[in-house]
């Protein structure tokens, strides 16, 4: 039944009321900055934003069902999760079936914040993570942006940041309004005062108020918000109309489906709560991760024994949703232990390169129904030493983990289950692997290409680890220049009396492997871009360690001056070929 809109403040106010709720088989918030900007752009030039469709839970029914608040604090680390609701009997209920995404939107631009990371900070900075709000220039002109189509200028913006930037004869060209406080401005006079500010040109005091009007008019007074209400009472038919229609929305991924689902015919568990719960916590290990619902869920396929891997629509029947559940227990438990122990492998969000390398981890481990003391017990030490062998390989391997991806779990997880009696099968599992075209195997031309691993890749950490097991990965350690970075400026190089002919040679080595190490986090830190030979002798005094530091890091003989590098470099990239053969070049048992 199609209703008459009301209007966004209203709806808002619905929101925070929970008159208006989410379903549990609804996804997460997953709308950019940008694309609530483009929203609200979209909204102030008239366009339409498309209908809503609403369930109308009958009272009797209420406290059936689990519902969900909208999210309005948005914080990419502490806050992705819409709040869970207290059950509420026999309450008259509307719940969202298609629009959550520009509902949400709107709660978070009027009434909320979105706070995301800033770029090179460590996550468990608080300062990576500054609160913005929602602010309109009251003085943008439209033909000076560049974004083809919008016509006001939304920026999320931090509360530090200026509101007013004027030019340089002193007139305002930069005045921007915090949308929340239009909620509380009245139009007409008021309005025409609160915008009455001498810096304003004549014709910057029209646009200023003009906009500020329309502002008004689309949050408060125009009826915006139209909808069709759904009023059947099971969820299962619910769901198949939240599937068919959010097609055409934000995509509906496989996991989504899958998460629907398996909240429509869980009996004991919230499933929703339960696997982002899980999520969360598995990316709070060590120094965290990034692991998403969509990883656990396949977990979920592959630890259940269901079928395939692959998130196939037969997969998602009552009678797998049942086993799923059933095992969701141990399953949670093998999941958290295989990431306490890859994050024991010195692994975390930035290192782990494929997420799916770790669920034949977890499988093994789930299988043989291991406990904590598998972390550290001596008694299991051979079988981690594979784990982690198998692990790196498969990470440092071009193409292991992409297409054809749930076939090769399907097999791995048959091979787990018939060869796993003695320990992690690590060799069959590459036997496999290589019979489908992923072996673990390095020839020449690959590790040689290993030997030139640059700086910023992704696979230097798993490779550095590999070649230097000694090194203690239950501590951060940093990924470390040998030579400094800072010492391979042109000038630097200059003043340090190196031929401009062989400037290039050197800044083209400076970030390959054969000039890293990894180095404790708090060593790496007091080294700083100190010489290696001036930093041995001052963390080494004694001339035995440092020998022995040397040996082990393959460093051979280190010259006092940057004029040695590159001899320095060829001979240490020789001893890292000849290790790496050593270590890859035969069977990918570890």
């Amino acid at each position: 039944m199609y209703q008459t809109g009301h209007t966004i403040e209203q709806t808002l106010d619905q929101i925070h009321k929970h008159d208006l709720v989410l379903p549990a088989i609804q996804r997460e918030f997953v709308w950019g900055p940008e694309k609530i900007c483009r929203l609200f752009d979209s909204l102030m030039q008239g366009f339409p934003v498309g209908t809503f469709l609403y369930w109308k839970v009958a009272p009797e029914n209420s406290a059936k069902f689990n519902f969900y608040g909208f999210m309005r604090e948005y914080h990419e680390r502490d806050n992705v999760h819409c709040p869970s609701l207290p059950e509420m009997p026999n309450t008259a209920l509307t719940a969202v079936l298609d629009g959550q995404q520009r509902l949400t939107a709107l709660n978070v631009g009027l009434r909320g914040s979105m706070t995301w990371k800033l770029p090179r900070l460590w996550w468990n900075n608080p300062k990576a993570f500054p609160k913005r709000h929602l602010y309109l220039d009251l003085l943008w002109n439209a033909g000076e942006d560049e974004d083809e189509g919008t016509e006001y200028r939304f920026s999320f913006r931090r509360g530090n940041e200026p509101r007013r930037r004027k030019n340089s004869s002193g007139n305002l060209v930069e005045w921007w309004f915090r949308l929340r406080d239009i909620l509380s401005m009245e139009d007409g006079p008021p309005m025409l005062d609160w915008v009455n500010d001498p810096a304003l040109e004549r014709s910057s005091l029209s646009l200023a108020y003009k906009t500020l009007n329309r502002l008004h008019r689309v949050v408060r007074q125009d009826h915006l918000v139209a909808y069709y209400e759904e009023r059947r009472q099971t969820l299962d038919d619910v769901v198949q109309i939240f599937i068919r229609m959010n097609d055409g929305g934000t995509p509906l991924s496989h996991s989504d489906l899958l998460l629907s689902i398996a909240v429509a015919q869980w009996t004991k568990h919230d499933a929703r709560e339960e696997i982002h719960e899980l999520v969360d916590a598995l990316n709070r290990i060590g120094l965290g991760f990034s692991f998403s619902k969509d990883l656990v869920l396949k977990a979920g396929l592959m630890l259940s024994d269901i079928g395939s891997v692959g998130f196939k629509v037969d997969n998602f029947n009552r009678k797998n949703m049942a086993v799923l559940e059933e095992k969701w227990t141990s399953i949670k438990s093998a999941l958290t232990l295989t990431v306490q122990l890859i994050a024991g492998f010195g692994f975390n969000r930035a290192t782990l390169t494929a997420h799916n390398a770790i669920l034949p981890i977890a499988y093994y481990l789930y299988r043989s129904k291991r406990t904590e003391s598998f972390l550290s017990h001596s008694e299991h030490e051979d079988d981690r030493q594979r784990i982690r062998g198998w692990l790196i390989r498969s990470l440092l391997k071009r193409g292991v983990w992409g297409s054809g991806l749930d076939t090769l779990l399907t097999a791995l997880r048959k091979v787990i289950r018939e060869d796993a009696a003695d320990g992690f099968p690590a060799a069959r599992l590459g036997e496999e692997m290589a019979r489908r075209g992923r072996e673990l195997v390095f020839n020449d031309e690959e590790v040689e290409e290993l030997a030139d691993t640059e700086y910023r890749s992704q696979r230097v950490f798993a490779l550095l680890s590999l070649i230097f097991p000694f090194v203690d990965p239950g501590k951060l350690f940093h990924v470390d220049h040998i030579f400094p970075a800072a010492k391979f400026t042109k000038r630097k190089l200059r003043d340090a009396h190196v031929p401009e002919g062989k400037i290039e040679e050197y800044r083209e080595r400076a970030n390959r492997l054969g000039n890293l190490q990894l180095l404790p986090g708090a060593v790496n830190t007091e080294k700083s871009a100190a010489m290696p030979a001036e930093w041995l002798a001052r963390a080494y005094p004694d001339e035995g360690r440092r020998r022995s530091h040397a040996r082990n890091h393959l460093l051979g003989t280190v010259p006092e001056k940057m004029t040695g590098f590159v001899e320095f470099y060829k001979a240490r990239r020789k001893c890292l070929v000849e290790e790496i053969k050593r270590l890859l070049g035969g069977e990918g048992s570890g």
